[in-house]
């Protein structure tokens, strides 16, 4: 049953399709009620059964007020009964009871289609306890031999046909989705590989005028009486020499996370959260010491979780890159790394003071190639970051104001405290 309850592990966006769903279902069971009883009367219909559509749908659009709802595991098997009962079940117990009507059947064919925009494995083990279910109820009616009639017999093929072009579809997408993605991380680390000829050739450029500078008896930054026009260059290889570390750096970071794209997710090792923020403060490409100073850390706990450590660095790199950019934006502002090990679920939180996200961009944040400003970025950062995390059985959230604050909360699954080692 792992699969079953692993489908839709971003809650966030589980949560949003549930809401859609229900409204959809709201409303549309006592409308069709109406349409098929007033305006083209049809040979069975019972109110009962969409009340009680309605009755699963409803606690759906309150999510945020149920708390025990709102877990993502309940969430899960909620979803898989709610959806197995509106979509297959009804409609297939509908088609049943009126004798394979042309209405029903076209019916139960839009709903199977809706059924496999899901989880292939989720919608087939959906498919198959509604139809079943839809059966059972069915023959208790004592019609048990029209289950075997033409009229349901023949229309076996259609929905088979359906359901594969369904899914050859949803492969197709992802498989064009895994090239677009492939080809941008080659992309990303060609350009970068790119970058390092210029860059060396400057910093070699850069030390040959230093050493010149020197070779004439003046030091690359004098302390006594210094020769203005020197000063004036010294301070300008010093800054140069700046940049290109720099950007030296920024190309490390890209292509980690490039490797990352074509990496295997699956957790191999147990990893100590402090050490990755350790790891990625020392290693992360600082404009200078006032924007270092702006980071801080604050650790109420350290924890171990199951993981990868490049992997773990690469997400923390990336969060820390969006919280300076969005201090950046705004003009001010201050990030704060918190290692919350104390509680059932540890976390990570990283915070920053800086410009915020709308709440109409909020929703969008993990869906792979979008960005926000469209120039900011690929769209393959968090995206990457959500995948990490979600193969190590965690969760990612965001949660931010505009023009205020922006959280990144990482919570992982109980593992093992500080004081054990690996």
């Amino acid at each position: 049953m792992q699969w079953l309850l692993s489908n839709g592990r971003e809650s966030d966006r589980l949560a949003l399709r549930l809401q859609c769903l229900a409204w959809i279902g709201c409303l549309g069971m006592p409308l069709y009620y109406l349409v098929w009883t007033v305006f083209f009367p049809q040979q069975y219909e019972s109110l009962a059964l969409r009340l009680f559509g309605v009755a699963l749908c409803v606690p759906a659009l309150f999510l945020k007020r149920l708390r025990w709802l709102a877990r993502p595991r309940t969430m899960q098997v909620y979803e898989f009964i709610g959806v197995t009962y509106v979509l297959p079940f009804f409609f297939s117990y509908m088609f049943l009871m009126n004798h394979g009507s042309a209405v029903w059947g076209e019916s139960l064919l839009v709903a199977l289609i809706v059924l496999f925009q899901f989880d292939g494995w989720w919608a087939l083990a959906s498919w198959l306890c509604g139809t079943l279910l839809a059966a059972a109820a069915f023959a208790l009616h004592g019609e048990a031999a029209f289950l075997a009639s033409p009229v349901v017999l023949e229309q076996a093929p259609i929905y088979l046909f359906t359901v594969a072009i369904v899914s050859v579809t949803r492969v197709g997408r992802r498989v064009l989705a895994g090239e677009k993605l492939a080809g941008m991380a080659q992309a990303l680390a060609m350009v970068s590989h790119e970058l390092r000829t210029p860059l060396i050739s400057v910093a070699a450029n850069v030390r040959g005028i230093e050493r010149s500078l020197k070779a004439r008896g003046q030091p690359a930054a004098p302390a006594v009486q210094p020769d203005p026009a020197d000063v004036a260059v010294a301070g300008a290889m010093e800054r140069i020499g700046f940049e290109v570390r720099h950007m030296n750096q920024m190309i490390d970071l890209f292509l980690q996370s490039a490797a990352a794209l074509n990496q295997q997710l699956t957790a191999t090792e147990y990893v100590s959260m402090a050490d990755v923020v350790t790891h990625v403060i020392e290693r992360y490409p600082f404009t200078g010491q006032e924007q270092r100073d702006g980071v801080s850390v604050v650790i109420r706990g350290n924890f171990w979780f199951a993981g990868k450590h490049e992997l773990c660095v690469v997400v923390l790199l990336n969060l820390l890159r969006n919280a300076l950019k969005a201090l950046q934006r705004a003009g001010h502002g201050k990030v704060r790394i918190v290692i919350d090990g104390t509680r059932a679920r540890p976390r990570l939180l990283v915070m920053d003071s800086g410009c915020g996200i709308s709440a109409r961009q909020l929703p969008h944040i993990f869906e792979r190639f979008y960005s926000w400003p469209p120039s900011s970025g690929a769209g393959i950062g968090l995206a990457l970051c959500r995948d990490i995390v979600h193969a190590w059985q965690g969760r990612i959230r965001c949660r931010s104001r505009e023009s205020a604050w922006t959280v990144f909360a990482l919570e992982f699954p109980p593992t093992i405290s500080a004081d054990r080692s690996h």
